[in-house]
């Protein structure tokens, strides 16, 4: 199964979640396939920017894919966890400029990843949001990355409420770099890519070595305290229960 596509524009390489059928969500197989991509390109002199995107018109990525999330038990998680932490890592590590563009739902494990990214594109009417809370879970990793684009206030509201904003609403406090139509994203973040790309490339890379140095420590502490919090959740049972819940309304609405 290939769930990440890759095409080149030139010098620019177009990173795809495709699985449009589940909205791109991360499963093991996505999570694999893109550290493998990205760090295949860090590596590529030949590139010089990434573009991120998720195929389809509903998703860029709506999250974690339930069905492997309701699976896990208390034992796996700190594994499972650690390969959640190194696809947000693999992000996190491109010495190029990374560019995500964002139509539909960008959420939870997606959300986190389009924060990991240099320059976020959106769609007005995309969709944002951590909404974890609402699945059991708590709001660790993705309450630490908003404290790098937004205050506290709004940080809150998102990661207590779990509700999704619009990416005009995004834009407006600050987690989307830029707006731009549907017909145009594409385009427009490829322009973008190219742009920064275009730039001294040993400036590009210590630029971004610096930023990442400043930010990986509370990076890494709130990784660690999101297993501590994601073992006392399902050791009390709380996502198995809503994630159960929530698959089998959707079953009973695809057998219909």
């Amino acid at each position: 199964m290939e769930a990440i596509r890759i095409e080149q524009d030139r010098d620019i390489s177009i990173v795809t979640l495709d699985c449009p059928a589940r909205m791109n969500a991360v499963n093991d197989v996505l999570r694999g396939q893109l550290i493998d991509a990205l760090s295949r390109l860090n590596a590529d002199p030949a590139v010089r920017a990434i573009v991120l995107n998720g195929a389809g018109e509903r998703a860029f990525c709506a999250g974690q894919d339930l069905e492997e999330a309701a699976g896990v038990t208390w034992q796996q998680i700190v594994p499972w966890l650690n390969r959640q932490r190194a696809m947000y890592q693999a992000v996190r590590d491109l010495d190029k400029p990374c560019v995500a563009a964002v139509r539909g739902v960008a959420a939870g494990a997606g959300f986190q990843l389009a924060l990991c990214a240099d320059w976020r594109l959106a769609t007005p009417d995309s969709r944002w949001g951590q909404p974890e809370v609402k699945a059991g879970l708590a709001s660790i990793v993705g309450s630490y990355l908003m404290t790098l684009h937004v205050g506290h206030t709004h940080n809150v509201q998102m990661s207590l409420s779990g509700e999704l904003i619009s990416g005009q609403r995004a834009f407006d406090v600050g987690l989307v770099t830029g707006l731009s139509s549907e017909s145009d994203l594409m385009a427009t973040a490829v322009a973008r890519a190219r742009s920064l790309g275009a730039l001294p490339p040993t400036a590009m890379r210590l630029s971004k070595q610096r930023f990442r140095a400043m930010t990986q420590p509370g990076f890494d502490e709130a990784c660690i305290a999101g297993i501590r919090a994601q073992l006392e959740c399902y050791a009390d049972g709380e996502p198995q229960r809503v994630m159960a819940g929530f698959l089998g309304k959707r079953n009973s609405r695809e057998s219909q």
